[in-house]
């Protein structure tokens, strides 16, 4: 098989959005070919399945949403400030997320939850990655004594249910303020922790 790296990145760029809207199932070859402007030998000379594409895809768009939250945290010191920032690239960008299908992690795991293990795989690591930051910026917020001592990962779980439901709800109902009134109530929660 030969790969290309430089072709393999744009069949990548080109269908992430696809794969993130229309679901591993619901992307066709022809949608691949069709965004990508090459034929199904080149897609097929570069990933050894769709299934692999889709795997790509999916981190791109991991990547790419991931990339933007980790640089507004780091503009930020403080544990509740830093959570709070979390929440306002969600609320400040939502237009984004939802042109683009909304959220990679919530799709994919909605669409390989029973049947590809691979992309199920993928999902459940990024979750512990998320759950994992959010209780490390709480554990920090404890030792600095700005974070009342809680179960971090119990927090971290509460917090990323609601954002993934929110998402979820304000895009299908095509209702954003459900979104931006779901997070008034995580802020809540974040306040009655922060010292």
């Amino acid at each position: 098989m030969i790969r290309n790296e430089k072709t393999r990145q744009l069949i990548i760029e080109k269908t992430a959005s696809i794969f993130n809207k229309k679901g591993y199932v619901g992307t066709y070859l022809s949608d691949l070919t069709n965004a990508t402007g090459l034929t199904k030998g080149s897609i097929y000379g570069n990933f050894k399945d769709k299934n692999e594409v889709a795997v790509e895809a999916f981190r791109h768009n991991y990547k790419f949403q991931t990339a933007q939250i980790q640089a507004v945290l780091q503009q930020e010191q403080r544990a509740d400030k830093k959570l709070f920032a979390y929440l306002n690239h969600y609320k400040n960008r939502y237009d984004e997320i939802f042109e683009n299908g909304g959220c990679a992690i919530l799709n994919t795991a909605v669409d390989a939850d029973d049947g590809n293990e691979q992309l199920r795989g993928e999902v459940i690591d990024k979750i512990h990655r998320w759950t994992n930051t959010i209780a490390e910026i709480l554990n920090t917020g404890i030792e600095q004594g700005e974070i009342s001592n809680i179960d971090t990962t119990k927090f971290a779980h509460s917090m990323i249910a609601m954002i993934e439901g929110s998402v979820l709800l304000a895009k299908i109902l095509k209702t954003p303020q459900i979104l931006l009134d779901n997070f008034e109530l995580i802020e809540d929660k974040i306040r009655a922790i922060t010292i």
